[in-house]
This record gives C-alpha cells, structure tokens and sequence, in this order.
C-alpha cells in the first residue's frame, strides 16, 4: 500500500488554484484509438505488481513518444489548446512517471525550440493518458473579430424599424395588401388609432418620424460606444506597446500606399549622402558632453542563471495565459529534468542557451 508521500509532487499547485477542475472532460471520440485506451490506464504506478507497472509504463511511454513526434513537425499556431487539469493523485502520478522518460530527450535537445517541443509534447501526452478534453484544431491567435453582442442587438434593433418604415411608407401610398395592413396594424398596437379614421396620413408620418429618431440615437450610440472601445483599446495598447499604436495611428497613404520609388532616383539620394567626403566641425559641446559620460560608472553586466530562470518560473502564476508556445508554466514546473538539462548562464544581451 503507497504512501501519502510517494504521491508528493511539490511542483504542482495547490488545491485552491484548480477551483475550475470541471475544465478535464472525457476525450471526444475523434480522437486516435490510442488516446482512447490511455484513458482506461490505472496508472498504479506503486504497485507491487512488476508485470502490470511494466505494461502501464510501456503504454505511457508509446504515448508520450508519439506525442513528441507530433509537436516537433507542428507549427506553434497549429497546437492544440493545454486545458487546465485538477489536482488529484492520479494527475500527479501520471507527471511522475513520465518525469524520467523526459530525460533522454531534454538531455539531446539542441536549443530552446526543441526542448520547447519536448516538454510541449510531454504535457500533450499527459492530457491524453488522463482524458482530459485536447482538442487538436490550431488555436486562436488573432483576436475574434465577431460583433460585440450589444452592437448586434443594436442593430437588430435598426433593421427592424428601417423594415416598419418601408411598410408604413408604402401603406400611406397606398398599398393595402394584408401584410402590410397586419403591420400597420401591428405599429399602431396598444394606441386609440384606427386605420379607417381622417387623420391617418397624419398619424403614418409622425410614426415614420418617430422611427427615424429613433434610428438616429440607435446609431449615435453605436457610434458613442464604439469610439469609446477604441480609446480604451489605444490607452491599453500604449502602455504595452506604443510602437504598435503608432504604426496603426498611421494613414494608408503614408504606410507605403501607391507605387514605390524610382530606383535610379533613391540610389543618387543616397550615394548624394554617403559617398561625398565632408569636413564636420565639432562644437564645444561635444567636449562637454563626452567628460559628462567619462564619470558615468558602468552598469555591472547582469548575469541570467538557471537558478534565476527556475525562481521566475516557480513565482509565476500556474495557469497564466501562455505564450506563442502555447506551454503554460503549470508543466514548466511539473517537469523536474529541466533543470539537470540547463546549461550554463548567459548574459543578458547575448544569445540564451538556458533551458527554461
């Protein structure tokens, strides 16, 4: 009989931090036969029986190989989305198992990208010997560009009244088919009008009017609310990245719109600047400012350890929106070869060669 402690993966986050545990659901039936019978695994991986942990390892490992071969050929915009999975002692053991399989494969990684891979197709392998759900279309990497509902409410709301305006226009002209009564009819419910009383012309124009009023505000407010969302949307794209919100403030025709320059005349603009000799004089300013920065102390060159990148990791939210990669540090945490795989710092500036 195991343990509480052989279940220990301290890694792994708190019970607090899965409240959303309904999140794993059982596989959906497109997925491969093998994925099917990896849900039915024990995963008894403490047992005493050798035969049967033999056997559960052996189908573990099938899965976690074939996984691996798929997420290295995969483009990072084809992966599949890493759903949360709840903390249980299954879960646990299944990460636990796989943990020593990973090393051959981190060990043989040549750079960032391929360890990248690996540990992207261990959690990949993970998800399917657990069942949670893994569905394998390419994720969203763009933005939705689906119509806020309100806006769409709205402009049912328009469609509508510019369809009873149509109506009622060609009843006062005279059209009296029983569609377009009925919805004369149907305009003028809950009020003391009649369709057969004198002043009726009368009554059809001011509801036509009232419509179009109405028209106008509903407009106006689409309008009010969507310059709203765009000022919201430049004050949080300033503070992230003001390049980006500079290039879209741009207009079409300064963004490269029209045909491009001619490349005789670009050329002798250029060799104009750069191929004529010429005499600079400098001012005493320079004199000045080149003393000014003589007594600037340099700044100590910042060292980026494994140690620091495993800290950051550690701190770092488990399920927080992953990157490009697709790789939530949930796994980052769960995996414990990475760290015999790092290799040694680097500065900050150069190339990174620290696994993460």
């Amino acid at each position: 009989m195991p343990s509480s402690n052989d279940y220990d993966v301290r890694p792994f986050p708190s019970s607090n931090e899965l409240a959303t545990a309904g999140d794993a659901a059982p596989q959906a039936t497109d997925q491969l036969p093998r994925v099917e019978a990896a849900m039915d695994l024990p995963v008894v991986v403490d047992s005493d029986d050798d035969d049967m942990v033999s056997h559960e390892l052996e189908q573990m490992r099938s899965i976690l190989e074939e996984a691996i071969l798929e997420t290295r050929s995969m483009p990072l915009e084809n992966r599949p989305r890493l759903p949360r999975i709840p903390l249980s002692k299954r879960n646990r053991a299944v990460v636990r198992a796989l943990n020593p399989m990973l090393v051959t494969y981190l060990e043989a990684s040549r750079d960032l990208c391929e360890t990248d891979s690996v540990l992207f197709g261990a959690a990949v392998a993970a998800c399917r010997i657990i069942g949670a759900r893994l569905p394998m279309a390419g994720r969203a990497t763009k933005q939705s560009s689906a119509i806020p509902a309100w806006r769409k409410r709205i402009e049912d709301r328009i469609a509508k009244a510019r369809a009873l305006i149509g109506r009622l226009i060609s009843f006062r002209s005279g059209n009296n088919r029983p569609r377009v009564v009925r919805t004369v009819r149907m305009a003028f419910a809950g009020t003391n009008i009649s369709l057969s009383q004198p002043d009726i012309t009368q009554k059809l124009t001011e509801r036509i009017d009232d419509l179009k009023q109405k028209i106008a505000a509903w407009g106006k407010r689409i309008r009010r609310f969507t310059e709203r969302s765009r000022r919201f949307n430049q004050h949080r794209l300033f503070q992230s990245d003001q390049k980006r919100l500079y290039k879209s403030l741009e207009r079409p025709e300064v963004c490269g719109a029209g045909p491009g320059p001619d490349q005789a005349n670009t050329v002798a603009f250029w060799r104009g600047l750069w191929s004529e000799p010429v005499n600079h004089s400098e001012g005493p300013w320079t004199e000045v400012v080149a003393s000014q920065c003589a007594r600037i102390t340099p700044m100590d060159p910042v060292i980026i350890t494994p140690d620091d990148v495993a800290e950051a990791v550690r701190r770092a939210p488990n399920w927080k929106s992953p990157g490009l990669d697709g790789l939530h540090h949930y796994w980052l945490k769960g995996v414990h070869g990475v760290s015999r795989c790092a290799r040694p710092s680097v500065s900050r500036g150069s190339q990174p060669e620290v696994a993460p």
